[in-house]
């Protein structure tokens, strides 16, 4: 009797014990899906918000663009046909390494001022906007994908907070903060968040889709001191870690360096590394514009590079050639 009673007491006590763990399991788990929610919650706010700050500069940036528009005069068409640059004038863009021309290469790239703004004139569609946020200094389209302000301050700020300097887990696309906009970069560097909603870069992957960029080539940057037009030559992932890799392997910085030879190694593996054959014509003096993410791998990220449409080219020429790439892998 007194066993079974002792018994009776042991699977009492477990049962209790159970109870215990359970009712805990319980706790937690809802413990969990409640901070899930309000993760979720919060993740939806700040995408709202971030969709109202760019609707609101968007707004701003569009009046500015159109009052532009109606005060300024079309000029009336002429016969004179484009010319592609001679040799002579290209080879003046850069310096040579001796006096007397020679086979050996060039070595630097020659900075090059604003050819339309000599002075330094912040646009006037950027005027409005910097009143609301002076560390605004461009905007992005891509069309059917972005239109959103660019800004630029460091390399932390803005990963959690949105163009007009709120807090938002979206942050905002900015300009790396080592390229000066005091003269023509030779590269200009943009990151944003990989954002599985789409937003920001998120947007990017589909770049990796061969009829998405047949249809869709051509990128617009306006910097606070010059428009640019952009075509895209390469779309791909490039490793920026060890283990080291000669075909994907770039330290994006050689890119704003004016030494030909590293920007001449950097445009190669951009190309190797795209998942598209390259049928753009790259050359050295191009400006190139960059826009970089980061992917699931810490050691690589997404980029898409693209270099600005030279004086004179016909955007429906580039479209075709653009047309007449391939998947490579």
């Amino acid at each position: 009797m007194q066993g079974g009673q002792w018994n009776g007491r042991r699977r009492h006590t477990r049962f209790r014990h159970f109870r215990r763990e359970r009712i805990a399991l319980l706790i937690v788990s809802a413990a969990l899906i409640v901070f899930g929610l309000v993760k979720l919650i919060g993740y939806g706010a700040d995408l709202a918000a971030s969709r109202q700050t760019a609707a609101v500069l968007r707004e701003a940036y569009r009046e500015q663009t159109e009052a532009l528009a109606a005060e300024t005069p079309v000029p009336a068409p002429t016969l004179t046909a484009s010319v592609a640059p001679s040799p002579t004038a290209k080879q003046a863009r850069v310096v040579q390494t001796a006096a007397v021309p020679t086979l050996k290469p060039v070595q630097r790239l020659v900075p090059a001022a604003y050819p339309n703004n000599p002075g330094l004139q912040v646009n006037s569609r950027f005027r409005m906007l910097r009143q609301q946020n002076k560390d605004i200094a461009g905007w992005l389209t891509i069309s059917g994908l972005l239109d959103e302000a660019v800004v630029q301050r460091d390399e932390v700020f803005y990963m959690d907070h949105d163009a007009l300097g709120k807090k938002n887990v979206n942050g905002a696309i900015f300009l790396d903060s080592g390229i000066s906009l005091n003269k023509r970069p030779y590269t200009l560097i943009l990151y944003g968040h990989n954002m599985k909603t789409g937003a920001m870069f998120g947007c990017l992957r589909n770049y990796e889709n061969t009829s998405f960029y047949h249809k869709n080539p051509f990128i617009t940057f306006d910097t606070k001191y010059e428009e640019g037009r952009y075509v895209i030559f390469a779309a791909g992932s490039i490793r920026t870690e060890p283990p080291y890799s000669r075909s994907n392997y770039l330290d994006f910085f050689t890119l704003t360096s004016d030494r030909v030879n590293e920007r001449e190694t950097a445009l190669k593996v951009l190309k190797t590394a795209s998942v598209h054959t390259c049928t753009v014509d790259v050359q050295l003096e191009d400006q190139l514009l960059l826009l970089i993410t980061c992917v699931d791998n810490d050691a690589e990220r997404r980029v898409v590079a693209a270099r600005r449409v030279r004086d004179g080219e016909n955007e429906q020429e580039l479209k075709k050639q653009v047309e007449r790439s391939r998947k490579r892998y």
